[in-house]
């Protein structure tokens, strides 16, 4: 059965990219849809237009979320024709003051959990499958006062790159996105919200068209999505300017 897996989709970004998937990829017939809150996948499930849908209520900080999505992959056996890697977390403060767990939330929830999820699914994906990482604007360089979440979505850019060589034999893309802030529940949970002159300074992206124009990218073969033009002219920058002067002008 041809299979759509998205993590943190209980809420933001992950709701708009299953409700577009549903137009852009119309061959899907099952979405696994994988966040911690079940009822609220329950409620997302009910949108999808009678697809078929597997609710998988997994703490991905958890190691063991990893085993049993290892289990269900192995049992059913799905072709995957797309994964969205969306779940993250960010959270505002310096290294040293911020509290070690909101630290180690961050690599484990942007990098490892990433990591374990593409590496298990990729062998149930179907040539012609595509793989979305959700990067962000703060991997372009590094940003104190967020220092280690700039840092894990640096990795998540790299890992996109690499993997989608290592994939291209095997007909499969990845495509990282790297938008800007959204108004979503990530910047309230992060302490950003009101708390960063930077954050209250730049222009928003809208959820529902980064997603969509994600998946477009994503359909279309390409390596990076970035939207807003603001955002565009921020990567070019960042590219030729010298990281140890850039860093100074990307205080959050």
């Amino acid at each position: 059965m041809k299979t759509a897996i998205i993590t943190g989709a209980s809420a933001g970004m992950g709701r708009e990219f299953a409700r577009h998937a549903l137009r852009i990829f119309p061959e899907i017939e099952c979405f696994w849809l994988i966040a911690r809150r079940e009822g609220k996948l329950r409620e997302l499930a009910s949108e999808l237009n009678g697809r078929k849908t597997v609710c998988m209520a997994l703490d991905l900080c958890d190691e063991q979320s990893f085993t049993v999505l290892e289990e269900k992959l192995r049992d059913e056996k799905p072709e995957i024709v797309l994964l969205v890697n969306n779940a993250g977390c960010g959270y505002l403060g310096n290294v040293g003051e911020l509290p070690t767990a909101q630290q180690t939330r961050m690599t484990k929830l942007n990098v490892t959990a990433l990591t374990a999820v593409t590496s298990l699914c990729v062998p149930y994906m179907a040539r012609g499958g595509h793989i979305v990482n959700v990067s962000s604007i703060a991997s372009f360089c590094p940003n104190p006062r967020m220092t280690v979440y700039s840092s894990t979505k640096a990795y998540v850019s790299s890992f996109s790159r690499g993997i989608r060589e290592e994939l291209r034999e095997k007909g499969i893309t990845a495509t990282a996105v790297c938008p800007g802030p959204m108004d979503t529940e990530f910047i309230a949970l992060g302490g950003i919200k009101g708390h960063s002159r930077m954050f209250d300074l730049l222009p928003y992206c809208d959820p529902s068209s980064v997603a969509e124009g994600t998946l477009l990218s994503a359909k279309a073969g390409r390596a990076f999505y970035t939207p807003k033009a603001f955002y565009k002219l921020y990567r070019f920058i960042a590219k030729i300017t010298p990281q140890a002067l850039m860093v100074k002008f990307a205080w959050t």
